[in-house]
């Protein structure tokens, strides 16, 4: 998912442009060139064995034509359009800055509305979503906006910015709740006068939950009992309960703190990348909240998984602090097969780590009202993999971040649970989590079996100290990243040990022939990609993968054009290329209709850093984050 970098650069994009994978490849083991890297991911661990993992896809004949997938790929694109395949159309459901309100003012695209405008209206960079039924014909969207693009946002471009340019962009980010209703053809429209119709911006109240309510680093001027928030704001990914809530997940809320003023910063904020210098939003010019020489607490408020409940729009959004606080990707629940939640979570940054939550009551059919409670208490968990030389497989343990276990104590800088819950990073390095290549979207497959993992790219791995290559991890200075797979044992989510392997290793074959950047043997020059991102099932069993990469078509990135959606079967490996997108944007949040007739689809500021797209409205009109419905002619099933 996509946040702004001072000067307002994609942040997983200072990867610039260049062969420098080919300059690297001699820093890689012979033993791990492409041919004996795909060769030595058929030996298998005794305890992959135990968990009944199948040999990788990366070691077998990757089959084609998959039964799972009835659509003909479509190719690399570099027009500013979604192309989808023969038989589908692709039309546009709701674009930022439509009204959500009979009274909405209708979109201004010089830059020069005020904030007013954009608190009732669709908000920017749409990104996680999830469709929650009412019936048939009706349901609720919960959308993330993740972020804004001062480039289109105002006339100035962000450079001179007002009190009021500040409430705007903050109204911009946070999430969209909206009813709508089907027509035809299996297409939806907004039904703009729902009573389920909400805008939850960076200045709604809400609750802080759990241990951490209360704690002296989130008390404020403001908040003095450390209980009430405001606002929730780069809300990247999402995920969704079994009782019917809506999980945000905040992801670069750093990068909305700074200073006039130089800062000495503490470890914990150094941690989590609080400084002075923000991303180039400049709230804290016009908004004391956000200046961490004023409010050096604020941040700390920040970094959560928000529970909402898309059904009532009166009710408080609750942030879940036992799940811990990073920089939340995604969350994927599944209920155990024991009745307790678990709920595998992703820290976004590079050299960062793999999360599970196990609740601590167990989940009750039927029982919602103490079902919302379950993500109150529970045990944090960060993964550790193993691996044996040359070997793309292995098991990883799941370790426990309880106060006075594994290390976790007063005596090496742990005074408590509530810490651990505060500062979770720390205590992942604590305990000798494996440091991964920017956990992104985790996705449980629907018998429940398997886990993937985008792990999207990380110029560091093997530059930074901290973060050697291998295992889950295996090329150094990673730009185009790979896509993780685990089996827990006995199928049991619960349990501390799984098995792993890697379902593709992203590249291009065209560019790095026979090295470990051409990718894994499900790439070929007609699938390639860069940056996994997005990631989902549909009740098949389709593997859904969307992109949030380099589009600049040079290079390391020379013919893969712009960035798209895959469908991929993970039983036979093959990956086929569904669908892609305007020009300069990100492919990303992913949902169903209940019928699976409808997939709704998230595209991501086409025309970013001004680049020249005016997706969808075409003509010279503001490129606009939108989300796009995809069906079928013939009105059956998305990818059958």
């Amino acid at each position: 998912m996509t946040t702004r970098m001072s000067p307002f650069e994609r942040r997983e994009n200072d990867i610039e442009p260049r062969n420098e994978a080919s300059q690297l490849t001699t820093m890689i083991d012979a033993s791990m060139s492409r041919r004996n890297f795909i060769g030595a991911a058929s030996v298998m661990t005794a305890g992959a064995f135990m968990a009944g993992m199948p040999v990788s896809t990366l070691a077998s004949n990757v089959q084609a034509n998959s039964k799972l997938m009835g659509f003909n790929a479509v190719p690399v694109s570099t027009d500013d359009t979604v192309v989808v395949p023969d038989g589908y159309n692709a039309k546009v459901l709701i674009r930022w800055g439509d009204g959500l309100f009979p009274t909405a003012p209708q979109f201004d695209p010089t830059g020069n509305a005020p904030s007013s405008h954009q608190e009732v209206q669709f908000g920017d960079n749409t990104d996680g979503m999830t469709f929650f039924p009412l019936s048939d014909d009706h349901g609720v969207f919960a959308v993330n906006n993740e972020y804004c693009n001062n480039e289109y946002l105002f006339s100035h471009q962000g450079n001179k910015m007002t009190a009021d340019d500040v409430k705007k962009s903050q109204a911009a980010h946070g999430i969209s709740i909206f009813e709508v209703k089907r027509t035809d053809d299996n297409n939806w429209e907004l039904v703009i006068d729902s009573k389920y119709n909400r805008r939850i911006t960076a200045n709604t109240e809400m609750e802080i939950t759990g241990l951490v309510a209360g704690h002296p680093d989130v008390k404020t001027a403001a908040d003095k009992a450390g209980k009430k928030a405001l606002g929730t704001f780069g809300n990247c990914a999402n995920g969704f309960t079994p009782w019917g809530t809506y999980l945000t997940c905040e992801e670069n809320f750093n990068g909305y703190f700074g200073s006039k003023n130089a800062v000495k910063v503490n470890k914990e904020q150094k941690r989590y990348g609080v400084n002075e210098e923000d991303s180039g939003y400049h709230w804290f010019q016009h908004d004391d909240r956000f200046d961490i020489a004023k409010n050096p607490n604020e941040a700390n408020r920040h970094g959560w998984v928000v529970e909402i409940d898309p059904m009532d729009p009166t009710s408080t959004p609750m942030k879940r602090t036992a799940m811990g606080r990073f920089k939340h990707e995604n969350v994927a629940i599944v209920i155990n097969k024991d009745g307790h939640i678990v709920a595998y979570m992703g820290d976004d940054e590079r050299g960062e780590h793999l999360y599970r939550f196990v609740s601590k009551n167990k989940y009750i059919e039927g029982n919602d009202t103490e079902n919302r409670q379950l993500l109150e208490e529970g045990t944090i968990y960060v993964a550790k993999f193993s691996t044996e030389d040359g070997k793309i497989g292995g098991t990883g343990q799941w370790i426990a971040l309880t106060h006075g276990k594994n290390g976790l104590t007063k005596e090496n800088g742990f005074p408590n649970q509530e810490y651990i819950h505060l500062y979770t990073r720390l205590a992942a390095t604590q305990v000798g989590a494996t440091t991964m290549d920017r956990p992104e979207w985790i996705a449980v497959h629907p018998n429940q079996e398997y886990v993937f993992c985008t792990l999207t790219n990380n110029k560091n791995r093997g530059v930074k100290e901290g973060q050697p290559v291998g295992g889950p991890n295996p090329r150094a200075a990673n730009n185009y990243g790979q896509i993780l797979r685990w089996r827990q044992v006995n199928d049991d989510h619960a349990h501390p040990t799984f098995a792993w392997d890697l379902y593709v290793i992203a590249g291009n074959p065209e560019v790095h022939k026979g090295t470990l950047y051409a990718g894994s043997k499900n790439i070929n020059n007609e699938n390639m990609f860069n940056s996994p991102d997005g990631l989902g099932f549909d009740a098949a069993g389709r593997l859904w993968i969307q992109t949030d990469g380099k589009y600049s078509n040079k290079g390391d990135y020379a013919g893969m054009g712009n960035n798209s959606m895959f469908c991929g079967d993970p039983k036979t490996g093959e990956i086929r290329r569904f669908m892609t997108g305007p020009i300069a944007c990100e492919v990303t949040g992913l949902t169903f209709s209940p019928d699976y007739k409808t997939m709704f689809i998230g595209i991501q500021h086409p025309g970013e850093e001004l680049e020249p797209s005016h997706w969808p409205d075409g003509g010279n009109s503001t490129p606009r984050s939108s989300i796009v419905m995809i069906t079928k002619k013939d009105g059956s099933v998305i990818g059958s």
